[in-house]
């Protein structure tokens, strides 16, 4: 099985003061053990940098600086295959919108559907489930979840 790793995972497993980084990172080597394969979005990286290098003052920054969050880019293109947006990704994202009539910013998971159905992906590996539960055919689990059923 493919699973698309949310940018809220890829945070959360490098933050070490995070009470969720054990389950996360036992959710992932399940899902490696069990050969799955776990890919991200050129979205979830670039979602992933804003938030490492805004400031810790800032809503939610974790305030690292360029260099540390190039390592984590790096290690996280090593381990994860990247899944790029298509041509169909735009058309896919408006026809979304516009049917579950998503607003503010919702439009990054749309976006995030959007590349996955493009690619043909169905599961997402996230911690906001809630967030994706109205698109049909986009099936989530959480870490918790992965490790449940372990």
């Amino acid at each position: 099985m493919i699973y698309l790793v949310d940018t809220g995972i890829l945070l959360r497993a490098i933050h070490r003061p995070n009470g969720a980084r054990p389950e996360i990172l036992s959710a992932v080597s399940e899902l490696l053990s069990r050969g799955d394969v776990l890919v991200t979005s050129t979205q979830n990286l670039r979602e992933f940098w804003n938030v490492s290098t805004r400031p810790s003052t800032s809503r939610g920054g974790y305030g690292r600086s360029v260099e540390r969050t190039a390592r984590w880019l790096q290690l996280f293109q090593r381990l994860l295959r990247i899944v790029p947006e298509t041509n169909a990704t735009l058309s896919i994202w408006t026809q979304l919108v516009q049917q579950y009539r998503v607003m503010g910013a919702q439009v990054h998971d749309a976006h995030v559907v959007a590349i996955m159905q493009s690619h043909a992906i169905t599961d997402l590996l996230t911690l906001n489930p809630d967030d994706f539960r109205r698109f049909p055919g986009i099936r989530t689990a959480t870490p918790t979840e992965i490790v449940a059923a372990g």
